[in-house]
């Protein structure tokens, strides 16, 4: 085993805060979140994002 030196000997990994996802009006599994829109891998469903348009 390699002992870690310098910098990273005294770190620890930290974990990362839960964040809810958009659960599948379909099947009821969580979605995955895209730029563009929300997509469920089980079933195929698909919702995309609202962008706000600018109009003069």
């Amino acid at each position: 085993m390699v002992e870690k030196k310098g910098k990273e000997a005294g770190k620890k990994k930290q974990a990362k805060a839960y964040k809810p996802g958009k659960m599948c009006p379909k099947c009821g599994s969580r979605m995955a979140e895209h730029a563009d829109r929300y997509s469920c891998g089980k079933c195929g469903y698909t919702e995309f994002k609202s962008q706000k348009k600018s109009g003069a």
